[in-house]
């Protein structure tokens, strides 16, 4: 496994293939507040690739033409999130996106952990670490921590979504996944326009 960083944008030569797996790590939680500091992505093949994102840059041609790719399938974790960050500094709305933590609050109806940690225990067998989770992205220089946790929030995607498919198709909840992974670059909009927390569909 190596781990590949770079600054501002994924170089020229480096196609991810036709799934990637994608993260982001931000200075908090509220998009128009927060900024986007780092993109991590992995092929699915053992590498990851850090993209470190200068505070005023608004560009990234090659990453965001990855993104809006319709022949490129995106693996999230949370992905409401991640594509809200994206789509508010780039202005390029992911797609098309499959998301592990919505998969498995489809089928995981036996528990109410469906975070990255706690997938990877429960499908995969191995632990990881969340402990550079709280630390500050937005440092110039990542340290070495930074860069392994970041990875790690990739690496297992691929694994994660088999998986989950696995068990979709088990429960006859594939079509239903894939219209919730349909619609959630709608959620990250609407989230971004100022309804994070209202449910539309509500009768009241």
């Amino acid at each position: 496994m190596a781990t590949h960083l770079y600054q501002n944008d994924l170089p020229d030569s480096v196609d991810l293939g036709p799934v990637v797996a994608i993260d982001c790590e931000t200075m908090g939680l509220n998009p128009h507040r927060d900024r986007l500091c780092v993109v991590q992505m992995s092929g699915g093949d053992g590498d990851a690739h850090l993209v470190q994102i200068s505070k005023d840059q608004t560009e990234a041609p090659n990453l965001t033409s990855m993104l809006t790719n319709p022949d490129v399938l995106k693996l999230f974790h949370y992905g409401r999130f991640d594509i809200a960050a994206l789509y508010h500094r780039f202005g390029a709305l992911t797609a098309p996106v499959y998301c592990t933590k919505i998969a498995s609050r489809l089928v995981r109806t036996y528990t109410d952990r469906h975070g990255l940690k706690n997938l990877t225990q429960d499908l995969l067998g191995q632990d990881i670490s969340k402990q550079q989770q709280m630390s500050d992205w937005g440092a110039d220089t990542l340290t070495r921590a930074q860069m392994d946790y970041a990875a790690s929030d990739v690496l297992h995607l691929h694994r994660l979504r088999d998986a989950l498919d696995l068990r979709l198709a088990r429960e006859g909840r594939s079509d239903l996944a894939q219209a919730c992974f349909d619609f959630l670059p709608t959620r990250a909009r609407l989230d971004l326009a100022g309804w994070p927390d209202t449910d539309i569909f509500a009768h009241s």
